[in-house]
């Protein structure tokens, strides 16, 4: 048993994440990141993860398990590392993914070298994702942890975690990834925590309205420019790259005026052009990665077989890795993935699709033969 800070974010996972650790005899201290900070007026009740009632349920929480709990201030981290790469890769044509990037250098990274300079022995969260040593469950920090996808494969969080590194693993503790929600929520009741039917968010913590166009507009200034097909014909005009992203579908304006459905397949931030086509032209064969993070001490070996998720809810693709001339890997895959885009985690997995290898962002993907379009720059 040792000295364990929990990341209480003021959810139901994470409350009964820090009660598992007291029932197993650990020293539990919670804390609560303050990180997005969402004028009141625009907080939406049960979305996002940054509200001051947020905060007064995770501290509820430690006071049911009478454990010491703190309110860390990583705002300013959070807009520089987050925030503002967020809307920087939309205005370059790239579809960022912000869990990810809160994961690698805030909350998850930052808070687990935070934890250690403090002289604890592990972090815990209230992930949905396993943690396997020599192939049983993990209760205590320690060497050759490797992580796999959740009991409950529906809610599983391994995607958002690719970017732990064997070390970090070594020092981190996932307790709900081996209940399902259900269970998750009964032990909440059982507790007597009143988050126990708290919804969950699935939201952008700082878009709890879901408008991700609008938040971008107080942001990034218009920059018009064409809106074509596949077949180089105009089709009208839009007032920024930054309000599309590959394989939407809505939005695109009367200009598209085809019977059949268009779908964004390009955003070429350069010359401020959007190219629609249909969903044929969303398919890619391959894609490449550059300097992938493994979560695994030993990487796979070129021609290995694996697994591909490239959306956090997606299922995964079967694929063979290649060695490229740089430092990236090409995932070559089975049968064509529709919309994939550059700067989207593309998360490996192993034959039976439940150790995480590791991953990285899409930096190439190439298109079907015959289009105009090759590669995703």
């Amino acid at each position: 048993m040792g000295q364990v800070l929990v990341a209480m974010s003021g959810g139901v996972d994470s409350a009964v994440a820090a009660a598992l650790l007291v029932e197993a005899g650990h020293e539990v201290t919670g804390v609560h990141l303050k990180l997005a900070v969402v004028p009141t007026e625009q907080q939406v009740p049960g979305h996002g993860c940054c509200t001051l009632d947020d905060a007064q349920d995770a501290r509820r929480a430690a006071q049911v398990l009478g454990v010491p709990f703190y309110v860390w201030d990583m705002a300013e981290e959070f807009r520089r590392e987050v925030q503002d790469p967020f809307a920087a890769s939309y205005a370059a044509g790239i579809t960022p993914n912000p869990c990810v990037t809160c994961n690698e250098r805030v909350k998850y990274a930052a808070l687990l070298d935070r934890a250690t300079r403090l002289g604890f022995d592990a972090l815990a969260t209230g992930h949905h994702a396993r943690l396997r040593r020599g192939g049983l469950p993990v209760t205590d920090p320690g060497p050759g942890t490797e992580l796999h996808r959740a009991a409950d494969v529906r809610k599983d969080q391994s995607y958002v975690l690719y970017v732990a590194t064997p070390e970090q693993l070594d020092r981190t503790l996932l307790p709900v990834g081996e209940l399902t929600k259900a269970e998750v929520r009964d032990r909440a009741s059982a507790a007597g925590f009143r988050v126990a039917d708290k919804p969950d968010s699935y939201d952008v913590c700082f878009i709890p309205d879901g408008d991700t166009a609008g938040y971008l507009a107080d942001r990034l200034p218009e920059a018009p420019g064409p809106i074509v097909d596949v077949d180089g014909a105009e089709l009208g005009e839009h007032d920024g790259v930054w309000r599309y992203t590959i394989g939407q579908r809505r939005g695109l304006g009367t200009a598209v005026g085809s019977h059949q459905r268009r779908f964004v397949v390009d955003v070429d931030a350069p010359s401020r052009t959007v190219v629609v086509g249909p969903r044929d032209a969303l398919a890619c064969t391959w894609l490449e990665v550059a300097a992938p993070t493994w979560a695994v001490a030993a990487p796979p070996a070129p021609g290995a077989r694996v697994g591909v998720q490239i959306r956090a809810h997606a299922p995964a693709v079967a694929a063979s890795l290649r060695a490229t001339d740089g430092p990236g890997w090409r995932v070559e895959l089975d049968t064509p993935l529709h919309g994939v885009a550059l700067g989207q985690a593309a998360v490996l997995y192993d034959g039976d699709d439940r150790r995480c290898l590791g991953g990285g962002r899409v930096t190439r993907a190439q298109r079907p033969a015959g289009l105009p379009l090759t590669t995703v720059r």
